[in-house]
C-alpha cells in the first residue's frame, strides 16, 4: 500500500520525521491455540492508531513497542508493547507533534531538543516494513512447529510441497494454517 503523502523533496511544513503506523485489528486472538477471540486489546480499542518506533530492544518474538492513545485516557500518548498480529493496515505517516516525539523517543528523549526524533525511520525503510506486514500471505505450522519463512496465500492450499515432501492441510483457523506430514484419513464408505 503506497502512501500518497509528499516525497522527501516536498517536505511539509512542521514535519518532524516519518513513522510506521498501524491500526488495532478488529479481532485479536488470545489463549491456547488462539481460540479466545477479543475485540481490540486490553489497552487500545479497535481501530486505534498506533505509532511504531524503530525497535531499540527486543520485547520478545512477535511483540513490538508502540505508542498510542490509551483506551481509558484518549488525551495522552502511552508506550506499550503489543502483539504484531494484533495490528493491521500498516502505512507511513509524518510526525508533527512534540508530544508524540517525546513518547516515541521514550527514555532517550532530550528536553533540550524537544522536536528531534532520536532514532527516526527513513521513509523508505518504514514503507518497506509496511509493505511486508501488509502481505496477506500467512506463515504456516508443520506438525505444531512454526515456520515463519514458509508463507501461503489466504485461503491456503489443501496440499503443499516443501523440500520434496507433500504436506496436507490439517487445520485452518484464526492462528493460521496448520499442515501435517500425515495424509488425511480416508473416509470409510460402506459396501452396498
Amino acid at each position: 500500500m503506497a502512501d500518497t503523502a509528499p516525497t522527501e523533496e516536498e517536505t511539509p511544513d512542521g514535519l518532524l520525521g516519518w513513522c510506521l503506523v498501524a491500526n488495532v485489528a478488529r479481532e485479536t486472538t488470545r489463549g491456547e491455540g488462539g481460540l479466545d477471540i477479543q475485540y481490540g486489546t486490553k489497552h487500545f480499542p479497535v481501530g486505534a492508531l498506533l505509532w511504531i518506533p524503530p525497535t531499540r530492544w527486543d520485547p520478545g518474538e512477535g511483540r513490538w513497542p508502540a505508542v498510542g492513545r490509551h483506551r481509558g485516557n484518549g488525551r495522552r500518548y502511552v508506550n506499550m508493547v503489543v502483539h504484531a498480529d494484533d495490528l493491521e493496515n500498516f502505512r507511513v505517516k509524518g510526525v508533527y507533534s512534540e508530544g508524540l516525539v517525546r513518547s516515541l523517543n521514550g527514555h532517550l528523549h532530550d528536553p533540550a531538543a524537544p522536536r528531534t526524533l532520536q532514532d527516526p525511520w527513513t521513509r523508505e525503510r518504514a514503507q518497506s516494513w509496511a509493505d511486508h506486514r501488509n502481505d496477506t500471505r500467512q506463515s504456516i505450522r508443520i506438525d505444531g512447529e512454526r515456520h515463519p519463512r514458509i508463507r501461503v496465500p489466504n485461503p491456503p492450499p489443501a496440499e503443499l510441497q516443501v523440500g520434496g515432501e507433500i504436506l496436507h492441510l490439517a487445520h485452518y483457523g484464526t492462528s493460521g494454517p496448520h499442515y501435517s506430514r500425515m495424509p488425511p484419513p480416508v473416509e470409510w464408505v460402506p459396501e452396498t
